[in-house]
């Protein structure tokens, strides 16, 4: 059953990250389970799994729906999200290797060429890239409980689509914010490396709020 609930899980996720299932949708298991040919016990599963990770919200006798936030919930949650990102960029100075930065480096160039205002933009491969960028670091700070408190903000900027509400200058200032925690890291600077993070995060959430 396992495989049938990573299938079903995987069809839900990437539906409420695309847009597919928008905030306040209803999640049938009836036609969860015909479209993904599922019986209904992997899809309570994937469902309870979605729970947890805060994208769907299951009530009693109504059934699950995709999560709605509030103001203030995304207040809170990039909050949150601030003070584990500068935690996992402050354990990532002492930690990060040559190989990881030389990577996040390569990130950095490709964010900044499909960032350019045009035709030829591609948000979508912003975010691609922008959520291996901060893998990296949260890979390098080494720390499975942070990360998996962090598994639980980091769906957000997802399904909010954070990037295609950026203007030209918010774009521009996250880029330089990359480039500046790539060069905190590269010093072994942990304050430097916290500071930027907090202004990367912080700038993020005035962006959406």
């Amino acid at each position: 059953m396992t495989r049938a609930v990573d299938r079903v899980y995987a069809h839900i996720r990437d539906a409420i990250v695309d847009g597919r299932y928008q905030p306040g949708a209803r999640l049938g298991e009836v036609e969860i389970a015909e479209l993904t040919d599922a019986s209904r016990t992997p899809v309570r599963e994937a469902l309870r799994r979605l729970e947890m990770e805060g994208l769907v919200e299951v009530l009693p006798h109504r059934g699950a729906r995709v999560y709605e936030w509030t103001a203030d919930d995304l207040e809170e949650i990039y909050d949150l999200r601030m003070t584990l990102e500068a935690m996992a960029a402050v354990r990532a100075a002492s930690r990060i290797d040559g190989k990881d930065l030389d990577r996040m480096t390569e990130l950095c160039d490709l964010m900044e060429v499909a960032a350019v205002p045009g035709p030829r933009q591609r948000l979508d491969l912003v975010a691609q890239l922008n959520d291996e960028f901060h893998a990296i670091v949260r890979s390098a700070a080494a720390s499975n409980r942070l990360t998996t408190m962090l598994g639980a903000v980091i769906q957000l900027p997802l399904v909010m689509r954070t990037f295609h509400r950026y203007a030209p200058e918010d774009l521009t200032r996250s880029c330089a914010h990359h480039r500046d925690l790539v060069a905190a890291l590269r010093n072994r600077d942990e304050v430097w490396a916290e500071s930027v993070m907090r202004a990367h995060v912080r700038a993020a959430k005035s962006v959406l709020l």
